[in-house]
């Protein structure tokens, strides 16, 4: 029997190239389905995305190299292709202490790529403008007139970039020297060497902006602002015992009960010597179990209230990051300030923005450039992308309860806005956390996109399962 040709196997169409899809494809490719995987990208290399097509050398990984993998029951994969390859050849600095390996971030979108290299995939390097659906699949228009015939449907669209906080809209309008995307290849190369400057939002994207400042010369002042004043932590190096107490108790059902469970393990886990990071490891490990006994009232709670709390442990900075703020702050460069925004005026020479500082009088803060860090505007993506917009449009998708993403099934279906699933159109990573609770991270991302992949396959494999 000869073999079938790609007109008589079905067809997957990933949109997005980043971490996440490339690992559906390559599970995909992996799983034995014969099938025609055509991945839209816009970027020249499959695997690397926002975070790890990054080109500024003080971006690094967060977490040590010996923890970051594609596959589970491999987890020192990455960190033997870096000893392989001789990547880090010429990088002193990516060796901490305990010879744990933090590389420049774009190596990681390196090895991504180096592993879809033989892997039999159709890149289309294009956005999706528009996808409409059909009786059985959809079909995928692309913005350089590409049109794909889709069998099943997989959306891994990047992160969004961060939204420009409302106050300081009409001074960029105006001109002003605020950077909107600080992921955009060279956006802090405008920033003068004396500026003052500052970064709205304090987490790991703040620490990246304030790392890439440093290696640049900066001299200026560096003010970093958030309601909070929330500094990412970072991470403990010395040998510690696991901690592992949330994967047997009943789960809190409400975002205070789950926020007292928390720190009293972090009590217990302090009187015996236990570092706070073992405790927060463990609720990772059991995040999906934790977040799905919460009703959606309580996780709106927790999200509104606890995830700054949250993200500053979970996302710890890599300790180059780490010393770059504290040599900022030693010499008296770097300042944290937990205030709100009022707005800000632009003068053709400096950017005035007005705060509100907690117990404090309104006060003005006169500067030369800022940058937003507030993080992904995923609250507004149905709008921002095109190919969500048009789905939402048909009614095929919604935004989840929690306000994170979009709402799926337990098969990461879309659910439409009438409330059932959608057969063949899956969600993979970040935008499907509303109801599996922690996809920001990379295993976690990873495993789900796999089994995002999976699901694809077996939903071809049996195509008049509804199930």
């Amino acid at each position: 029997m000869p073999a079938p040709t790609p007109a008589d196997v079905p067809h997957v169409v990933i949109v997005g190239g980043g971490l996440c899809g490339a690992v559906t494809a390559l599970t995909l490719a992996r799983s034995g389905l014969p099938c025609v995987i055509d991945v839209v990208e816009p970027r020249a290399v499959l695997g690397a995305g926002v975070a790890y097509s990054a080109t500024d050398p003080a971006h690094r990984i967060n977490v040590p190299a010996s923890r970051m993998t594609l596959f589970p029951d491999d987890p020192t994969h990455f960190d033997r292709w870096l000893g392989a390859c001789r990547a880090m050849d010429g990088d002193p600095d990516a060796l901490w202490e305990g010879g744990h390996a933090f590389p420049q971030r774009a190596l990681f979108g390196r090895y991504v790529a180096e592993l879809l290299a033989d892997v039999r995939i159709r890149h289309h390097r294009a956005t999706a403008a528009d996808i409409r659906a059909r009786p059985r699949g959809f079909d995928v228009l692309l913005d350089d007139g590409t049109s794909l015939d889709a069998a099943a449907l997989v959306l891994a669209v990047s992160h969004p970039p961060p939204a420009v906080p409302a106050p300081l809209r009409a001074a960029l309008a105006e001109g002003a020297p605020i950077v909107a995307d600080p992921w955009a290849p060279g956006a802090l190369d405008a920033i003068g060497c004396d500026a003052s400057v500052l970064v709205v939002g304090t987490g790991l994207t703040m620490a990246d902006v304030v790392a890439g400042l440093e290696l640049r010369g900066h001299r200026g002042p560096v003010f970093a602002l958030s309601r909070r004043g929330l500094l990412s932590r970072g991470h403990h190096f010395a040998p510690a015992a696991a901690w592992s107490a949330f994967g047997t108790v009943d789960p809190p059902t409400t975002a205070l009960g789950l926020s007292r469970a928390v720190r009293e393990q972090v009590r217990q886990a302090t009187r015996r010597g236990i570092p706070w990071q073992s405790v927060f490891d463990d609720v990772r490990a059991n995040a999906g179990r934790l977040w799905g006994a919460l009703p959606v009232a309580e996780q709106r709670r927790l999200v509104r209230h606890l995830r700054p709390f949250w993200d500053v442990h979970r996302f710890r900075l890599s300790p180059q990051a780490e010393a770059a703020i504290a040599r900022l702050r030693a010499a008296g460069q770097f300042h944290a300030i937990t205030a709100s925004l009022d707005g800000a005026d632009w003068d053709g020479e400096a950017l005035s923005v007005h705060i509100r500082l907690r117990r404090a009088h309104p006060t003005t803060l006169r500067v030369d450039a800022a940058v937003v860090t507030t993080g992904p505007a995923h609250g507004s993506i149905l709008h921002t992308n095109p190919a969500l917009a048009a789905l939402s449009r048909q009614g095929l998708v919604r935004a989840d309860g929690a306000g994170l993403g979009l709402e799926v099934d337990q098969h990461s279906r879309a659910v439409g806005q009438d409330g059932t699933s959608v057969r063949q159109l899956f969600i993979a990573g970040p935008l499907a956390r509303g109801r599996f609770g922690e996809l920001m991270g990379l295993p976690q991302v990873a495993n789900h996109a796999a089994a995002v992949a999976l699901a694809a396959a077996a939903s071809l494999s049996r195509p008049q399962d509804g199930s």
